[in-house]
C-alpha cells in the first residue's frame, strides 16, 4: 500500500465551512500533516487573491492552484505557471452565458471584472474571495487576458443546461465545468485540478499514487481521477461521491479534518 506523500484539497465546500471559515480542527490537522512530513496544498476555482488568506494559518509552503488549477502561484502569490483562455473562446463563452441569462464575470491575473453590480452573487463573492470587483461596461478589451470566466446564476437547472451547451460549443478550446451549483467556470484548455495534482507530484518527485485528494464538486473529479486516494465530502453530490474511493462527513461537520485523520491513520501516524 503506497503511503501518502501529498494531500491536495479543494477549498469551498471542502476545507471551509458554509460561511467560508477555517475551523480550528481543520487548521490543526494540517499542522499534523506538516509534522508528519506530508505535503499539503490547495486548488480552487477561486482567483489567487481569494486564496491568499489561507496561506498563513495553514503554513502553506507549496504552490497553490487557483482558477481550477489552470494557474500555479507560489505562497507569495507570484505566478509559477499561468495560462489564458483563447480570446475567441472567451468571446463565445460570453455569448452563451448571456443566452442562458447568467451574469458574466471575468477574472484576469489580479482583477475581477463585472458589468452588473446588482448581480445575485456579487456580494457573496466579495465575502468569499475578500476582494472587490471592478465595474466595466464592455468586456472586449479584457478578453485576451482572461484567466477565468464565470457564469453566475440562481437557476441551477438552467446553469447545468448551460454547462452542457458550453462544453459542446467550446470543445477543446476551453474547459467548462461548474464549481458550485450557481457558478459555471470557463478556464484555459488542457488544464484543470487534475493537471495541477500531476504538476505538484512531479515537483515533489513522487508518483500520483502517493497523492490523496479531497473535494466536493464536479470540478474536483479531474483530480480524483489521477490520485491514489480520493475523498468526497459528505455534502458532495452523489455522482461526485460515486467517483471517490472514500466519503467523509460534510464541511459543516469537520469532514475535511476527518479525511485528513483518515490519511494520517492510513500512513500509520497518530
Amino acid at each position: 500500500m503506497t503511503k501518502i506523500s501529498l494531500v491536495v484539497s479543494a477549498v469551498d465546500g471542502t476545507l471551509l465551512t458554509k460561511d467560508k471559515t477555517l475551523t480550528e480542527r481543520a487548521r490543526s490537522v494540517v499542522q499534523r500533516l506538516h509534522q508528519a512530513g506530508i505535503g499539503f496544498t490547495i486548488t480552487s476555482s477561486r482567483p489567487a487573491i481569494g486564496m491568499r488568506f489561507l496561506i498563513e494559518p495553514l503554513a502553506l509552503w507549496l504552490p497553490v492552484g487557483p482558477f481550477n488549477g489552470s494557474s500555479i502561484v507560489d505562497p507569495e502569490m507570484r505566478p509559477v505557471e499561468q495560462h489564458l483562455i483563447p480570446a475567441g473562446a472567451a468571446e463565445r463563452s460570453l455569448r452563451i452565458l448571456r443566452e442562458y441569462g447568467a451574469d458574466v464575470w471575468l477574472f484576469s491575473t489580479d482583477k475581477w471584472l463585472i458589468d452588473n453590480r446588482e448581480g445575485s452573487y456579487v456580494a457573496h463573492e466579495q465575502r468569499t474571495i475578500r476582494a472587490d470587483p471592478t465595474i466595466v461596461t464592455d468586456f472586449s478589451p479584457y478578453l485576451a487576458s482572461a484567466c477565468k470566466i464565470v457564469g453566475a446564476s440562481a437557476d441551477a437547472a438552467g446553469l447545468e443546461r448551460c454547462e452542457k451547451a458550453m462544453q459542446e460549443a467550446l470543445g477543446n478550446e476551453a474547459t467548462a465545468v461548474r464549481s458550485q451549483t450557481y457558478y459555471l467556470d470557463i478556464t484555459p484548455p488542457g488544464f484543470n485540478k487534475g493537471t495541477f495534482v500531476q504538476a505538484m507530484a512531479k515537483r515533489l518527485g513522487i508518483s500520483t499514487d502517493a497523492v490523496a485528494t479531497i473535494g466536493d464538486m464536479q470540478n474536483d473529479l479531474a483530480m480524483f481521477r489521477v490520485s491514489g486516494i480520493s475523498i468526497a465530502m459528505g455534502n458532495a453530490a452523489d455522482n461526485v461521491k460515486d467517483h471517490a474511493t472514500h466519503v467523509t462527513a460534510t464541511n459543516e461537520q469537520d469532514g475535511f479534518a476527518e479525511a485528513i485523520e483518515m490519511i494520517l491513520k492510513r500512513n500509520g501516524v497518530g
